[in-house]
């Protein structure tokens, strides 16, 4: 559905992506992992359309995105930014509601559809009991609700977030990953997930891509990806992966890993 081919983007002359090609997979949990600075959220920048790769195209459906206006974008493509931040005065349930602006035109009031969606996005992230209440009097796991509440109310193909569960409690970081998980599956979504807690990405994600430096380091099911030899390499620790029939549940650090001696080999190669 979404394909990127040989992107790169530099800020100022400097390569934050570097010849990235990768193909999100369908109807899948993706999570994009790396240490800071990585360009982990400039590279669901790129895909997500809203800033433009310096060389290289990304596509979706076959159609390159630069050819695609902000309204069709919108409508199979959302972005949940890190701290998503709004002004003073709006509520809830008008927050939600700006989901919709790109299946109304222009200062069209909203209609029938429109509502529906809002209604659903709000009983999905359990959040229409706060319709009145100012999104900026909620707790940081109310607002996260209702910021993917109007990522929701889109009705998007392809949903991006950038850590989503920055800044939250343990508690609110399970409700929130495991409301994202339950949604992905009940709506066949495609979701895109940047995020630091690896052991969060072994236990949610189905695909995991990991970057280091603007380059592709390994891509794939998360089970092959997450290894002891790539987390050595790419965040200079050791650990150990605790699997079950398999797959990773969980990432247990050790120590810190002495300096590679050589790149990671492939490193560059998307």
């Amino acid at each position: 559905m979404l394909t990127a081919e040989h992107v790169s983007y530099r800020i100022n002359g400097v390569d934050i992506l570097r010849d990235v090609s990768v193909r999100i997979p369908r109807g899948r949990f993706l999570g994009i992992v790396g240490p800071n600075g990585a360009g982990k959220t400039t590279l669901m920048r790129v895909l997500a359309g809203i800033v433009r790769p310096a060389a290289g195209r990304v596509l979706l459906d076959g159609r390159p995105l630069s050819a695609l206006t902000d309204r069709e974008r919108a409508r199979s493509i959302a972005y949940m930014s890190q701290n998503p931040a709004i002004g003073f005065g709006f509520t809830v349930e008008d927050v939600v509601a700006m989901g919709r602006y790109a299946h109304r035109r222009p200062l069209a009031p909203m209609g029938e559809a429109d509502r529906r969606a809002v209604e659903r996005a709000m009983a999905l992230t359990d959040v229409a009991h706060l319709r009145e209440r100012p999104v900026t009097d909620l707790s940081g796991g109310e607002r996260q609700r209702v910021f993917l509440a109007r990522t929701l109310a889109q009705q998007p193909r392809l949903l991006f977030l950038d850590e989503p569960t920055s800044d939250l409690d343990v508690r609110f970081q399970l409700q929130i990953l495991t409301l994202i998980r339950t949604l992905q599956r009940e709506q066949r979504l495609t979701v895109a997930m940047a995020i630091h807690d690896l052991t969060w990405a072994a236990r949610y994600c189905d695909a995991v891509l990991t970057l280091k430096t603007g380059r592709v380091v390994a891509f794939g099911d998360t089970g092959a990806v997450l290894t002891e030899t790539l987390i050595d390499r790419v965040f200079g620790v050791r650990s150990h992966v605790v699997r079950a029939n398999g797959a990773p549940v969980r990432i247990d650090f050790v120590g810190t890993a002495p300096a590679a001696a050589s790149p990671w080999p492939g490193e560059g190669v998307g």
